[in-house]
This record gives C-alpha cells, structure tokens and sequence, in this order.
C-alpha cells in the first residue's frame, strides 16, 4: 500500500463500513484536536470510546472512557491514534499481539510509522497514517465545501443537507 496517497474510494469505504471506534489519547479538554474529532465522529453517528489513563472511569461528551484497548467491551472496527509516531507503532505491536485485531488503524495528521503498517498489514489490518478521519468524512461528503476549501471535487450541484449534526458556524454552546 502507498501511505503517501489514499484514494478517495478506499478512504471512503473505511468510514462508511466502522461502526466503531478506540479513540487513544482522546482529551476532556475541549481545545485539543482529539475532542474536536470525538465530537464529530459521535455526530456522524460512530460509536467513539475515549482512551486516555489519566481521566479513565471519567466521560467525555458523555462517552465512559477507558484507560486501555484492553477495557473496552469489545474490538472496535477501528483505532485512531493521537500520540506521536514512536508511540503509535508500539501501540500496533501491542494490538497485534493481543490478537484483537481492528479492521482499521487510523494514525493522525503528523503521526507515520512506515514499519508498524507493514506489519499491521501484515495481520490483516487497513491502515491510514497522516490523516484525520473528521478532515477526510467532511471532504468526500462536501460538508468541507462550505467553508470554502478545497476538497478536489468538482461539481455544479448544490449541496444538500443530510440528517444529523450540521452548521456553518462555530457554536456558542460552551458546555459540551
């Protein structure tokens, strides 16, 4: 596989078959990247457990979060990773030898670990590095569009607002 293009057909059939998935080092702290990214998957409808030691037994955007892959009440479809690339490719090997395979691991922007893909590919496991899955669902569904960027697809229809979790704007909504 080519980790330094994806393209929009494998990226799409990822996040149209996960149902669920390990966020690990989901954060409470509504600036971090990980809980913007928590926030929207659980919008799109994924089912998202946090994993983070320090606020596990806690919830965040009223999700039970857990200080392991090895706490949670099942295999998730997949793991997306927000820790650094040295972290994340023992977190691979550990996934591997648990022998509870995803069917997914997903590495953030700026996180890359040429080796521990080859070896989750390996056991059977699709792999995404240097990406955010809330960047790739909002640009292969055009909701991206509406800010006025790029997305790579051109069309002349107008987009259409689908059901669940849309807006133009940032909300006011400071709670949560």
């Amino acid at each position: 596989m080519n980790h330094d293009a994806y393209s929009d057909a494998y990226v799409s059939a990822i996040l149209d078959e996960v149902k669920t998935v390990a966020m690990i080092g989901a954060s409470a702290n509504n600036v971090r990247p990980s809980y913007f990214v928590l926030k929207y998957l659980l919008s799109k409808g994924y089912e998202v457990w946090p994993i983070n030691p320090g606020q596990a037994g806690k919830e965040i955007l009223g999700q039970t979060v857990y200080a392991s892959l090895d706490d949670l009440p099942a295999t998730p479809d997949m793991i997306d990773i927000f820790r650094n690339s040295e972290a994340a490719g023992q977190i691979v090997d550990d996934v591997i030898a648990s022998g509870r395979l995803p069917k997914v691991i997903w590495m953030q922007l700026t996180v890359r670990h040429d080796e521990a893909a080859k070896r989750a590919e390996a056991a059977g496991i699709r792999m995404v590095m240097d990406r955010c899955p809330k960047i790739e669902y909002g640009r292969l569904s055009g909701e991206i569009g509406w800010a006025g960027v790029n997305s790579r697809t051109l069309s002349s229809k107008r987009p259409a607002l689908k059901s669940g979790f849309q807006h133009r704007g940032l909300s006011r909504d400071k709670s949560g």
